[in-house]
């Protein structure tokens, strides 16, 4: 199947929360780097996309009815190449509390002493996709925001308008389903992986003592079928 939605927000962006919601209104299932870790085939070619090399996304995304978050957002421009159909999302937040989050959760130490165990080959891929933790650019805030500020203004003059959403989760259903076509669910918009959810998935990885993060893609669904349960009752 074609990919019929883009996200093209940063990580920490809301972009787990766009996942399940994506996936809830039957576009799914929806690529994310949690999709990415159990995937390790993926990570050459997501090296190579940095490189300049030929991409075969439909290989990528093989499976996948959308896209959200890291890698793929790096890469909207191409992939909105590929599949002309698709609509992007371009999910915001506010810069302070992005970065914030940002060095609460996926770039933090707790998930930097995960990383040091990693295969290369993924080590390698995020470095080269700018998202490692051991990375100093990474926590320079001034950096960082600037990095998040210039890829959402590139997005906003890369996307028609009418291809494009600008999105905050706290929106809600309305304008996503909108922008999408689709009827608003019953139930509130979902709202996972947070930074305290985030938190404890690291707790219950080193209670596991899960050896590499391929467990966060089963956590992170665990949260999506809590979310859905809640929104069921």
């Amino acid at each position: 199947m074609p990919l019929s939605v883009i996200g093209a927000g940063y990580p920490r962006t809301g972009t787990a929360s766009l996942k399940v919601a994506l996936e809830q209104l039957g576009l799914g299932p929806c690529y994310h780097m949690s999709e990415v870790f159990p995937r390790p085939d993926h990570y050459p070619l997501w090296a190579d996309a940095v490189d300049g090399k030929p991409v075969d996304w439909d290989k990528i995304f093989d499976g996948f009815g959308a896209t959200t978050d890291a890698p793929a957002c790096l890469f909207y421009k191409q992939i909105a190449d590929h599949y002309p159909q698709a609509k992007v999302i371009l999910s915001l937040r506010d810069s302070d509390r992005w970065f914030d989050s940002t060095q609460s959760t996926i770039l933090s130490e707790a998930i930097m002493g995960r990383f040091r165990d990693m295969p290369p080959v993924l080590t390698d891929m995020l470095h080269k996709i700018g998202w490692h933790p051991e990375d100093a650019e990474n926590h320079d805030k001034a950096r960082m925001i600037a990095r998040l500020e210039a890829h959402n203004e590139d997005v906003k003059r890369t996307i028609p308008a009418e291809r494009l959403l600008i999105f905050e989760a706290a929106q809600g259903w309305a304008p996503l389903c909108a922008f999408l076509g689709l009827p608003v669910p019953d139930g509130p918009f979902p709202h996972v992986n947070s930074t305290d959810e985030f938190k404890k998935m690291l707790a219950k990885m080193a209670e596991q003592n899960a050896p590499d993060l391929t467990s966060a893609s089963r956590i992170l669904s665990d949260q999506a079928a809590a979310q859905r349960d809640r929104s069921a009752t």
